[in-house]
């Protein structure tokens, strides 16, 4: 019998008391500050437990509600004694005799208080005794303890009541939660407030004569107010809070006074911005050392009234504009596609009907690849990406999880490269975070951010000229119809993504990187801790090979200014210069007709070469053409331009095998074709051919 009795005892408490419990989410900052919370499922604001009670408010609970706690088992039998004694005096149910673990219990269950049930409470507390410590049993009591209204736990409750953790609450407002728990419904600092405010000034009272504070910490304590209203919780980080496990707390890297300054950052901006209907803009800032994301702004102004303002558009696929071609520098270095200083063309040219222009609307005809990536030159990206090959640069992109380009290489096309595809900032800003970190090992990531290190910046300051300007390799992405602006920027311990523009996806004129976002993430880089130090080339990560100092290329027998660099070792096998023909640095012709203008030092050839001589400059093969109309609504036609390394050699025009003319010097002609397909061929004086295939609408 005697077995059984224990038996039944030992197993008549839960494993889990409040198994079922719902709770608050809660996301903590790195140094443990609270960004936010999120109310729980059943409506209740229910912080998840926490293992430690402030000192303060436990001398305060106990004096008040159980003061033998720390020596009975469970059960209070001289409490019980006296509230018996004092109901039948009254002739009512004046006080009660349970304990704080009584009440743990009680909390548990939540079944009516009958003499029963406490009969059973009594039971389970002194089991719950022999189960936990007696700190446990006030963790327990404080988590789930209901502190009035919607408000459970003490965490809860000093946040919603002083807008402050627990253990930074003073003496008056430890004691004011304290009695809270003993009748929540009746009376809370929004009911009954001056009944409960002589509860706690006799508590603070008791306090005092049994020496736990000192008669001026009471009278000061005494005329603290009590809290007018509930406060509204911290909100700092607030779309990341969203991506946060549900019920839970969660620790995060983010950094508490960063993450503050960097919202207050991008609300500034964001409201000047949004004077000229750019009204939404995020930000993500990454430790580089730890991976950490230690600031994180999915939208801003969360009170200026828009569609849109909930929005998390720092998880939001965007299209990228240029903000992918660092990227595609980096993955041809690697593979040897070019080297860093690689002669590409930026001449006009028309894919299959993608016909790209560079944001200036000009051609530079020949344009080093580092260059070009400084400058984000659209053109030269273009035929860099199609000679690097849009699958193989797609698995690039999706091995540095960017998630959001699902579908085959055949749906974006070259165009992936100037914002064909669409992607996240919080994942671009990572994919750039991890290339500052391979930029001590990797020589193609340190070629890739010494070009992005000569970016122009948006205030036109020169860090090279003056010390306190901070340095930072950086790029700007600009979608089409300026709808997205982009800016990240990589320093060797920060990396920082801005976006700016509609969260509904309107294009503003004038919205671009440089302009929306550049300046905000130079904002934010002035918040962080200063560096003195820059990335080092790695050594030992490649080869030194002479390279021709005019073409970027590996030197030729015929280069004639060379220089050595270090190159990756897929480089080696990247073919020689194939401009320096005899000496001479000569470009094709239609490369040569663009880049003549702005290299007034270019010769070109002045002997016989190799190099062919004719070359079309508009249109370009393939495109379809729109034909202009007088006023008096007659085809005016199109001029149609051809090059030739000697502008004096005369060329003959056919077009669909009928001569048309000829040119010499000046190759251009006007034309007016009949609507449909078409082939233009032109013919030098030596036999030298050139066709093209275009369409008049």
């Amino acid at each position: 019998m005697c077995l059984s009795v224990l038996l039944a005892w030992l197993l008549c408490l839960p494993r889990n008391l409040f198994k079922g419990t719902v709770y608050s989410t809660v996301v903590e900052s790195a140094e443990g500050e609270l960004l936010g919370a999120r109310i729980a499922a059943d409506g209740q604001w229910r912080f998840p437990p926490s293992a430690e009670v402030p000192e303060r408010f436990a001398t305060a609970l106990v004096q008040f509600e159980d003061k033998r706690f720390w020596w009975h088992p469970g059960v209070d039998f001289l409490a019980i004694g006296r509230a018996f004694k004092d109901n039948i005096k009254e002739g009512h149910t004046v006080s009660g005799g349970s304990t704080i673990t009584m009440q743990v219990i009680r909390l548990s269950r939540g079944k009516e208080r009958t003499i029963w049930q406490k009969i059973i409470e009594a039971v389970q507390a002194t089991r719950l005794e022999l189960r936990y410590s007696k700190k446990k049993i006030l963790a327990l009591y404080a988590s789930h303890a209901p502190f009035g209204g919607n408000v459970v736990g003490l965490e809860a409750a000093a946040w919603r009541y002083f807008g402050r953790p627990a253990d930074e609450l003073s003496w008056a407002e430890s004691a004011t939660l304290a009695i809270l728990p003993n009748s929540p419904a009746s009376m809370h600092p929004g009911k009954n407030r001056e009944q409960l405010k002589s509860k706690r000034d006799r508590l603070l009272e008791r306090l005092c004569k049994k020496g736990y504070i000192d008669r001026e910490t009471l009278e000061a304590s005494i005329e603290e107010p009590l809290p007018e209203v509930s406060l509204q919780l911290p909100n700092y980080a607030r779309h990341y809070i969203e991506h946060c496990k549900k019920g839970e707390r969660t620790g995060t890297g983010i950094q508490y006074f960063l993450q503050r300054a960097v919202e207050e950052v991008c609300d500034r901006r964001s409201d000047d911005l949004a004077e000229e209907g750019i009204a939404d803009m995020a930000a993500v800032v990454i430790d580089n050392d730890s991976g950490e994301i230690i600031a994180y702004v999915g939208n801003t102004s969360k009170d200026r009234k828009r569609p849109g303002v909930d929005v998390d558009v720092a998880s939001s696929p965007r299209s990228t504009g240029s903000i992918l071609k660092p990227a595609l520098y980096k993955a041809s270095l690697e593979e040897g596609t070019i080297l860093p200083g690689t002669l590409l063309p930026d001449i006009p040219v028309n894919l299959s009907g993608f016909a790209p222009q560079n944001f200036d609307h000009q051609y530079y005809g020949a344009v080093n690849a580092n260059e070009a990536l400084a400058r984000s030159l659209n053109i030269p990206a273009v035929f860099l990406l199609q000679e690097y090959g849009v699958p193989k640069f797609l698995d690039v992109l999706r091995k540095c999880n960017i998630s959001t380009l699902e579908n085959e290489a055949t749906h974006y096309g070259l165009s992936l490269i100037l914002g064909g595809g669409e992607c996240r900032l919080d994942e671009v800003t990572r994919m750039y975070s991890i290339m500052a970190v391979e930029a001590t090992e990797s020589l193609s990531a340190w070629y890739t951010l010494d070009a992005l290190k000569e970016v122009n910046r948006p205030d036109e300051l020169d860090w090279r000229l003056i010390r306190s300007v901070r340095k930072a390799a950086w790029k700007t992405g600009t979608s089409y119809g300026f709808r997205d602006a982009w800016a990240v920027g990589m320093t060797p311990h920060y990396t920082i993504g801005v976006w700016a523009g509609n969260a509904e996806g309107q294009g503003v004129a004038g919205l671009t990187g440089a302009r929306a976002a550049g300046p905000v993430m130079f904002d934010i880089l002035n918040l962080l801790p200063a560096e003195t130090t820059w990335f080092e080339m790695p050594v030992g990560a490649g080869q030194d090979v002479k390279i021709c100092t005019v073409s970027g290329y590996l030197a030729g027998p015929d280069c004639t200014e060379t220089e050595e660099i270090l190159i990756p070792e897929a480089g080696l096998e990247t073919e020689p210069c194939p401009y320096h023909k005899t000496g001479e640095f000569v470009l094709p012709p239609a490369m040569e007709w663009y880049y003549r203008p702005h290299h007034p030092e270019y010769k070109g050839a002045t002997r016989n070469t190799t190099t062919a001589a004719i070359a079309f400059i508009y249109p370009a093969n393939g495109s379809t053409l729109q034909l202009p109309r007088q006023l008096s609504g007659e085809i005016e036609g199109a001029v149609f331009r051809a090059a030739h390394h000697n502008p004096e050699t005369k060329i003959w025009w056919h077009m669909d095998g009928t001569y048309i003319g000829e040119t010499q010097l000046i190759h251009e002609m006007r034309l007016s074709p009949a609507k449909g397909k078409h082939i233009l061929t032109i013919v030098d004086e030596n036999g030298e051919t050139a066709s093209i295939v275009f369409y008049v609408n």
